[in-house]
């Protein structure tokens, strides 16, 4: 049986936009995510995060630090109720040629083959075009590009629905 899924960026649509974050002292939650992910669980979705960290190849974070801070995150979502299936995270530059760096499709194709996901029928929230590039190359078409981490061009994006915040999401998903 497969499961739907609403996959979320981190930084700017989970967590105020703060670039190459990896301390917890930094970290500030958007408000009314854990209202929002409340929601998708009351709908049936399961959650993953999928995030480009591309701090640990520049040097200014390591893969530790990284672990730390979403050790710490994942504590504060399962604090307020909320599971969080997993993370799949890219730890390379934009010069890299791997596969898993959004706007390429490599880590939500990955989390579709270890989770049985329905792509048709999952969500990609982001604060980028890239995210909604990546979810659109794994086939996911409903998407969601937030406002609240970096500046929107609506007029050239190719995401469905365009909200201020993660807040807003409960009106545009509603099954």
């Amino acid at each position: 049986m497969t499961i739907k899924t609403i996959f979320l960026d981190r930084d700017g649509v989970i967590n105020k936009e703060v670039e190459y974050l990896f301390r917890i002292s930094d970290f500030e939650f958007i408000e009314g995510v854990f209202d929002a992910c409340l929601h998708f669980h009351h709908l049936g979705y399961k959650i993953i995060i999928i995030s480009n960290q591309s701090g640990i190849a520049r040097g200014y974070y390591n893969e530790n630090d990284y672990q730390k801070l979403t050790k710490w995150m994942l504590g504060q979502f399962n604090d307020n109720g909320i599971n969080i299936l997993d993370i799949f995270y890219c730890p390379h530059s934009p010069e890299s040629l791997c596969e898993c760096r959004k706007p390429k499709p490599g880590m939500l194709i990955e989390a579709e083959y270890k989770y049985n996901i329905s792509m048709k029928d999952s969500w990609m929230i982001g604060d980028k075009e890239t995210d909604i590039k990546a979810a659109n190359l794994a086939g996911i078409t409903n998407t969601i590009l937030v406002r609240s981490g970096h500046l929107v061009d609506k007029s050239n994006s190719k995401s469905k629905f365009t909200i201020d915040s993660i807040k807003q999401s409960n009106k545009v998903i509603k099954t």
